[in-house]
């Protein structure tokens, strides 16, 4: 089993990260760990399968996250997710939404170490390929009979340590389980970097990956000299080339940054095949949107993208139509 590269991470997003979304961020970074969005495990044992777990070649190395609390469905969706080819399979114990705690999976799982570690060592049983939990520094409210919140944390990793799961993706904010929505979470808690620091040096033989509040190549660097790894989220959404120039910054210096035009030359054959297989313009347009983030031109490329890709007529052309525009502007 090779080791993975966890150097460079783009995280799982709900409704974002799709398989559309992944390909074009290879593009960005031609290592970088991509991962899915969310998809329960009962979706995959009961549902399409096969629809649900698709995904392009080209993607390597890509996760597959999954959310549930069953061990035998996870152990199922696990197993046939490396069945289709994923390199690594992970559980959602981070997303702190009501829809998702009614579920009784994500956050809300970290007050249950014990259930954690046996969906942990089900999913290991059922795969070679490694196993991996997203987690928060803590979750609020702590369960009854917890005082001592890092004490809370360490004995959750402890625990799932214990089935020989050996890398947790640390998101470093509590998740307030009552009154936050998903968006507040990931803004209103406060990024404890020190206590995702803390947790590394306490568990030295662990791999930790840094997410939460990661915005710049300068933040980047600086958290890599104490984490094996760091994950990007909105912001590899909203400014995707950041993780172009994460990757030859971080992992290969030689590397020709490709320019942005390059970029969209290099997707438009990916959507033509796309589009022969009945899949919507839209939903692969929407993700090159953040493309020129920062740029003059920014706002003549998501206008002219948002406008253009609602009509019947539009195909894969848009996108070069949408270069010429930007580079008129």
């Amino acid at each position: 089993m090779n080791k993975l590269d966890r150097r460079l991470c783009a995280a799982p997003m709900m409704d974002y990260t799709d398989r559309h979304c992944r390909f074009f961020l290879r593009l960005l970074s031609p290592s970088a760990l991509l991962y899915t969005e969310m998809i329960t495990a009962p979706a995959i044992v009961r549902g399409n399968a096969e629809r649900l777990l698709a995904f392009d070649p080209a993607e390597h190395p890509v996760a597959l996250q999954l959310g549930g609390s069953d061990p035998r469905e996870l152990a199922i969706a696990a197993r046939r997710g490396e069945e289709c080819g994923y390199d690594e399979i992970n559980l959602n114990c981070g997303c702190p939404s009501d829809r998702v705690q009614s579920g009784r999976f994500g956050a809300c799982l970290m007050a249950e170490p014990q259930l954690v570690a046996d969906c942990v060592t089900a999913m290991r049983e059922a795969v070679k390929v490694p196993v991996t939990v997203k987690c928060r520094i803590g979750i609020d409210p702590m369960p009854p009979n917890c005082v001592d919140e890092y004490e809370f944390l360490t004995g959750f990793v402890s625990k799932v340590a214990a089935t020989g799961c050996d890398v947790f993706v640390i998101h470093a904010r509590r998740a307030v389980l009552k009154g936050l929505s998903p968006k507040e979470n990931r803004e209103i808690p406060p990024l404890r970097y020190d206590v995702a620091r803390r947790l590394r040096a306490d568990f030295p033989h662990l791999t930790f990956v840094l997410n939460g509040g990661l915005r710049s190549a300068e933040v980047v660097r600086d958290q890599l000299e104490f984490f094996d790894g760091v994950m990007i989220g909105r912001e590899a959404y909203q400014n995707p080339y950041l993780l172009a120039l994460l990757h030859q910054s971080l992992v290969d210096p030689d590397w020709l940054l490709p320019s942005r035009e390059q970029i969209i030359e290099r997707y438009v054959p990916y959507v033509r095949e796309r589009l022969a297989e009945g899949h919507r313009l839209r939903t692969m347009v929407r993700h090159v949107q953040g493309l020129y983030a920062g740029l003059p031109n920014v706002r003549s490329w998501r206008r002219f993208l948002s406008e253009q890709a609602a009509q019947p007529a539009a195909n894969a052309d848009l996108l070069m139509e949408a270069l010429r525009i930007v580079r008129a502007a």
